[in-house]
This record gives C-alpha cells, structure tokens and sequence, in this order.
C-alpha cells in the first residue's frame, strides 16, 4: 500500500509580544481529518527566521521559564552582529530572534498512533515566537503515513 502524504498551513496570530503559542489542539484537528485512524508521522514546520516549535509541559511554569531562559541566553540588545534592528525594519535587538531557531529549532517530527499524536504526560506543542516586530507566523502540518 502507498504511503499518503498531506499538508495544511495554518496562520497564528503571535500580538506585540514574545510568546508560546499551544499547537496541540490545531494538531490534533488536522490529525481528525488527515490520519484517519492511521499510523505515521506529523512533521510541524514554521518558516520565519525567528520562530521555532518546542515539545514541552505548559501551564505549570516550564513554559514562561522558556522564554526566559531564552531572554537571557538571547538577550535584545546591540551585541548581534545582525542588524535588522536598522530603521525601517525591526526593534534594536530584533538579531537575537535570527539565532533562536539554532536553539529551538523552526520544525518538529512527532509520532502518530492510530491516528493519535503520541505526546507525553502534560506535553504539548507549542510555536515559540521571540519578536516583538512580527505579528503573524504560519505554521505548516504535514501528515505522512
């Protein structure tokens, strides 16, 4: 039997700030529809410079502990040597989001069961997004089977 392969873009309203933005439900959805009670694999993209996606517990601290380790590894200030923070295009500082993705990386691939994505105990999928500057991201869900 062939493989199936199938892929939706989903747009994300990120606001003015840095954020953690819970995928799993819009995972799950896609899943409903494109698994259909199937076994593969859900491979999670997002194609900005200064974005990545992150497996981890939400709601209990781990993820605001995230964003501040990352303001502290990845400081918004005058140190990158990428300077989108020039006028016109980007707060100072907007460089640091570009080294982000080496750490939290812009994809995801994450097992799925009968048709099920297979998480553990309280993780969750989420877009990590450190720029003030952009206010929409997308994210593409690719379902392979």
């Amino acid at each position: 039997m062939a493989g199936t392969f199938t892929t939706r873009t989903i747009n994300i309203s990120t606001g003015s700030t840095e954020t953690m933005h819970d995928l799993t439900n819009a995972c799950s959805a896609f899943l409903r529809e494109a698994a259909h009670g199937r076994n593969g694999l859900l491979n999670v993209f997002t194609p900005h410079p200064t974005s990545g996606l992150a497996v981890i517990e939400t709601g209990a601290g781990s993820d605001d502990d995230l964003l501040a380790a990352l303001r502290g590894i990845l400081p918004a200030d005058d140190r990158w040597g990428d300077r989108h923070g020039s006028p016109g295009h980007g707060s100072p500082g907007h460089g640091s989001g570009h080294v982000l993705p080496a750490l939290v990386p812009p994809h995801a691939t994450l097992p799925v069961v009968d048709g099920e994505l297979e998480l553990g105990t309280s993780q969750s999928v989420v877009l990590v997004n450190t720029a003030r500057d952009s206010h929409e991201r997308q994210v593409r869900l690719s379902f392979l089977s």
